[in-house]
């Protein structure tokens, strides 16, 4: 829970002292990679060579009433929307006379963001509620996280899972496993058991596709809407066009489906190709494959509650949420903001008392 000012810096401050650098912030419609040209917003472009890197969004697997009423949680604005969204339901929760679907908060998907975000929630409840909202029965507040396989964090081991779930529950989230969200109406959401629960919240963290652009080639576009790139990071069918981040689909002997949709491989790709564009530029012919080195993984639960699975190790509890305070707050650009972000989160632990509670809607 951080100001998102710390979090999202601003591509035009990373590339201020480069004159060989120009930004424009446009809607890309698409490729047109015959003519090397892409068609934008605000203009048609021509490039020699093409990094597409449109990462991806939110996959709601088909399931239009779904996407048209539950929440996603892929950018900053739509984490922001998620906290106005929750705490103008807790505002509603004082005068509404039908409570229980503002009474229950579902989060549909049990990752790393699914498992954190039902841990904050209820810290919400915990800490916020009694001081904010003294006259609303916070022991009514419910938070469900469904997950459609049999474990929470599914991509992690079974240490992990066993022991994400067990601080969860523990917590008091009502986690379902192997239950599939069918239909939501923003009032009810269905379960493939045929089970329902009411909630006018309902946090989307199920699973992302790739943001491919229209133009690429339909045999290079691959399962989960990602682009099919070889180890260079170049386009199955195009020879000027790389694709890198969440969006590109390598296939390895290590990893044959593909490699995983996190940060660290999209730094690696981006590292690796610029490395790569160089000595296309200088006509070298040896160029450099990448390969992914996973240096773990890890996911935080709430306060001293976290998991952390390294190639050597596998640890839990205070030392795993530490380890991922110091992690996480590294990978935050500027001095500036990892003091920021530091000093909240030292604050924040010694008060319980997060002063992030800013509702910011939208004039009627």
């Amino acid at each position: 829970q951080i100001e998102p000012s710390t979090v999202s810096f601003p591509i035009r401050k990373i590339f201020q002292n480069r004159k060989d650098v120009r930004i424009r912030l446009a809607k890309v419609y698409s490729l047109n990679a015959g003519e090397k040209t892409i068609d934008t917003s605000i203009g048609t472009f021509s490039y020699d060579y093409l990094v597409i890197a449109t990462g991806s969004r939110t996959n709601f697997y088909g399931n239009r009433q779904v996407e048209e009423y539950a929440l996603g949680l892929k950018s900053t604005y739509q984490a922001i929307n998620v906290r106005n969204f929750i705490l103008m339901n807790f505002e509603k929760l004082l005068y509404e006379t039908d409570k229980e679907g503002l009474y229950n908060i579902v989060i549909v998907g049990a990752g790393a963001t699914g498992v954190e975000m039902a841990g904050a929630f209820v810290e919400m409840k915990r800490e916020v509620l009694p001081k904010d909202y003294p006259h609303i029965d916070s022991s009514k507040v419910s938070v469900y996280l469904l997950e459609g396989g049999s474990n929470t964090l599914s991509t992690m081991s079974r240490f992990a899972q066993d022991y994400s779930e067990k601080y969860l529950r523990d917590m008091g989230v009502i986690v379902k496993t192997n239950v599939i969200v069918t239909n939501y109406d923003g009032n009810e959401i269905t379960l493939n058991n045929g089970e329902t629960i009411r909630s006018k919240s309902v946090i989307w963290s199920a699973g992302i596709t790739g943001n491919a652009l229209d133009g690429i080639p339909p045999q290079s576009i691959v399962r989960g809407g990602r682009i099919k790139v070889d180890r260079i990071n170049r386009v199955e069918g195009l020879s000027d066009v790389f694709a890198i981040g969440d969006v590109a689909y390598m296939e390895t002997s290590n990893y044959p489906k593909g490699h995983p949709q996190v940060a660290n491989v999209a730094i690696g790709h981006g590292k690796n190709l610029a490395k790569n564009l160089q000595y296309i530029h200088l006509r070298k012919t040896n160029l450099r494959p990448y390969e992914y080195r996973n240096l773990g993984t890890m996911a935080t639960v709430s306060r001293n509650k976290a998991v952390v699975d390294l190639p050597f190790a596998k640890f839990k509890g205070r030392f795993a949420w530490l380890v991922w305070m110091f992690l996480h707050l590294m990978l935050i650009l500027s001095v500036r903001n990892k003091l920021i972000v530091f000093i909240n989160w030292a604050w924040n632990y010694v008060t319980r008392n997060n002063s992030l509670r800013l509702i910011l809607k939208d004039q009627d």
